[in-house]
Parts: C-alpha cells; sequence; structure tokens
C-alpha cells in the first residue's frame, strides 16, 4: 500500500517510518514540508500523494503550554486534524488519526473503553477530542487510535528526563497519584502496520498492557539502569502543573481484542528493551 505519514520528525513518526516502510511505500511530510493548518495546501499535497493510508501524526503536544496557547492548540490539534480528513475525503484515503488518554477526565476508577463517555479536562485533551469529532462527522474510513504515555528513542519523554535528573540530583519529587500505561512508540508503530491490514475502521484503544503510576514508572526506569536514587511521591496538587489532568487514565485496548489482534507486551518488557539502546 502506498503509505502517508504527516509528522515524520517527531518521535513515533520515525519510528512509523521506519516499521512501516518494511510492508509498504511510504512518503512523508514534516513541519517543515507541510503546515497542517493550510487547508488548500493541505488537500493539495495528500491529493498529489494519493495514499491508500494517511497516518496523521502531526500535533500540539505541549499539554502545559496548551493552557496559554489555546488558539495554537486548537489550530493544530482541531482545524489541522479536520483539514486532513478533507483531504483525505478529497484522496479517498483512510485516516488513522494518532489521538491521546486525555480524552477522559480519569473519575471512572477502572481502565477506559472506546465506547466510554469522553469528558476531556485540559485544553490539549479538548483540542485532540475535537480532532475526533471533525474525523467522524467527516469520514467515513478512518481508525482513531488513542494511546498514552508516549516514550521512544527519536525524542525527549519521562525516560530521558529521569535519567538526565538524576546525574544533579540526590532525590526526585514524582507524582504518585496519576496512574495510566507507558506506551513504547516501536510498540504502537507496529500496532497501526497490524491495523491498517483490514479495513476494521473505529476507535481503538492502544497501549502497552499493565499499568503505573508516574511513581511507579520512575521506580521500574532505576531499577532497570541500577541507578540508586531517593524518589519522593508526591500528589498531583502538591506537583502543580498549568493543565488538568487525569488521575486515572488506563485504556483497556478492548477493539484490540476483540478484532483478534495479538496481545500487547507488558510496559515493563517493552521499557527494558527501549533502555538497552539508551547504553
Amino acid at each position: 500500500m502506498k503509505v502517508m505519514i504527516i509528522g515524520a520528525e517527531g518521535m513515533l513518526g520515525h519510528d512509523l517510518e521506519a516499521i512501516l516502510s518494511k510492508d509498504h511505500q511510504i512518503s512523508t511530510t514534516t513541519i517543515d514540508t507541510l503546515d497542517i493548518t493550510d487547508i488548500e495546501k493541505t488537500i493539495k499535497t495528500v491529493k498529489d500523494i494519493n495514499p491508500d493510508v494517511l497516518v496523521h501524526a502531526a500535533a500540539f503536544t505541549d499539554v502545559d503550554g496548551s493552557e496559554d496557547k489555546e488558539d495554537l492548540a486548537y489550530n493544530v490539534n482541531a482545524l489541522g486534524t479536520r483539514n486532513v480528513a478533507l483531504a483525505c475525503r478529497e484522496a479517498d484515503s483512510a485516516l488513522v488519526y494518532i489521538c491521546t488518554d486525555y480524552v477522559f477526565d480519569g473519575t471512572k476508577g477502572t481502565p477506559y473503553r472506546e465506547y466510554d463517555q469522553t469528558n476531556p479536562l485540559s485544553v490539549y485533551g479538548k483540542t485532540k477530542h475535537q480532532g475526533e469529532v471533525y474525523i467522524r462527522d467527516i469520514l467515513n474510513k478512518f481508525y482513531i487510535v488513542r494511546t498514552a504515555w508516549l516514550y521512544g528513542y527519536h525524542g525527549p519523554n519521562f525516560v530521558t528526563t529521569m535519567l538526565k535528573l538524576a546525574e544533579n540530583h540526590d532525590s526526585i519529587s514524582v507524582v504518585s497519584d496519576q496512574v495510566g500505561s507507558p506506551t513504547y512508540t516501536r510498540d504502537l508503530a507496529n500496532a497501526i502496520n497490524q491495523l491498517i491490514t483490514k479495513p476494521a475502521y473505529g476507535i481503538y484503544h492502544v497501549t502497552n498492557s499493565d499499568h503505573c503510576s508516574w511513581y511507579e514508572y520512575a521506580q521500574e526506569i532505576f531499577q532497570n539502569a541500577g541507578i540508586d536514587i531517593e524518589l519522593k511521591p508526591v500528589s498531583t496538587e502538591e506537583f502543580g502543573s498549568a493543565a488538568p489532568r487525569p488521575l486515572y487514565s488506563v485504556l483497556d485496548n478492548y477493539n484490540w481484542k476483540m478484532e483478534g489482534f495479538p496481545p500487547i507486551r507488558s510496559y515493563k518488557d517493552a521499557l527494558k528493551e527501549y533502555m538497552e539502546l539508551l547504553k
């Protein structure tokens, strides 16, 4: 198949290109070659490439920054996604949209399934959710892929942040009351490669299995790295962030399982593999 990746310069984009190129003919754009907030340019670019499937991995992902830059977040995450959806309709391409666990408010207390009620708390979550709404309104052929807590080799992430902090600190405060599923971008890219092989369109939750708090995640990171450091558990309120975040945003890969796709490995196994690459 002809597959187009928007946002190929990002952490997930790099892994998507590496993995999808084994099975498909790939075209890519970056923030420098395509501004998705330009509707005419977006439609023309997609029609010229004419992909069978377009993976939309570009977004304004600064969760706290989105609170101050609401217009920018909306322009990129909502209107930009609408533009990509319109371009897919013009080119008759299927769309894969990378979305987030932050479309939920975190009050359910058990893992979220695809059909659970959304209620984003932050500007980032609201603008990403609006992207979902545009896609459902405009297209028939789409995969909305909600994922969470991404880390990978080609970008800054929680793992590299923790390891960097450990170089200059004897103790680190880490939030202990937010729970989610850390997800390795290579595993997500592999899942997307499986997903696009059949037209089982719809909403999918795709994360590594098992879950933890940020504090437990940090413990796992330092255990893998063999670093002895004091970790101090703090509440979300004590830590203080500009954007509100869901306290429990574990995603159940329910639709994925119902479609017969193989279970995705534990975040602990994925994290070990990733940290081997950092050595």
